[in-house]
């Protein structure tokens, strides 16, 4: 009679297997609530900005003329921004992809706060989101200041967020090794990330008042 003896074979992962995977890395507690906070920031931009296009659109069909709340006076103007070719440059309108982009961020901080780890290419990619997203601002700004001539205050809120994450995700990658950077940048952005976002936003800010100055009150 013959025996068989039965090994214990462990279904998880060997160690040479955890060696070679890739390295995940989480956020910080802060990191996490910054994204939803931002996200929630350019939801908020977007949705407002969509409903009172959409008010316009009604009022076309119906022969009134619709004013948006946030038209304050004739250079403050949300309904000068929405009636111009910019606000719909894809096709479509520019807050439905702020929708769904902003919407992503949220999920992505949410997640971090329950303790989520991503790898290196999920964090580049939402770097990639966030490049195009402070580039496509930037475009909106010049288009606004230098051809619309006219500025929405949804808008500037939806730009400021999308700074903002964008320097921070960045600082993030680059801290992390996920992006090549020189030590004594990785040392800087380690204490001083809000110095970024703060430049960035008070050029604009400056650009702002610049190009309109006390006709923003008037």
């Amino acid at each position: 009679m013959s025996k068989t003896t039965v090994r214990d074979v462990s279904t998880g992962p060997t160690e040479r297997e955890r060696a070679v995977a890739p390295r995940t890395v989480g956020g910080s507690r802060a990191f996490a609530l910054l994204l939803v906070i931002t996200g929630a920031a350019g939801v908020l931009a977007a949705w407002v900005i969509t409903l009172d296009k959409f008010k316009i659109l009604e009022g076309k069909v119906s022969g009134k003329t619709v004013v948006p709340s946030c038209n304050l006076n004739p250079i403050i103007s949300c309904g000068n921004i929405m009636e111009s070719k910019q606000a719909g440059v894809f096709g479509f309108p520019n807050p439905m992809l702020g929708l769904v982009c902003y919407g992503i961020v949220i999920c992505v901080g949410m997640s971090l706060l329950v303790g989520a780890r991503f790898p290196r290419w999920y964090w580049l990619t939402l770097n990639a989101g966030t490049l195009f997203g402070v580039g496509f601002c930037t475009w909106l700004q010049f288009q606004s200041l230098y051809r619309i001539n006219a500025l929405c205050l949804w808008c500037a809120l939806a730009w400021l967020a999308t700074i903002v994450m964008f320097w921070y995700v960045t600082s993030f990658n680059i801290r992390n090794d996920f992006l090549p950077a020189p030590r004594p940048l990785k040392n800087f952005l380690s204490e001083f990330t809000w110095v970024l976002p703060v430049t960035h936003s008070g050029i604009i800010v400056m650009l702002i008042l610049t190009r309109w100055g006390s006709q923003l009150w008037a």
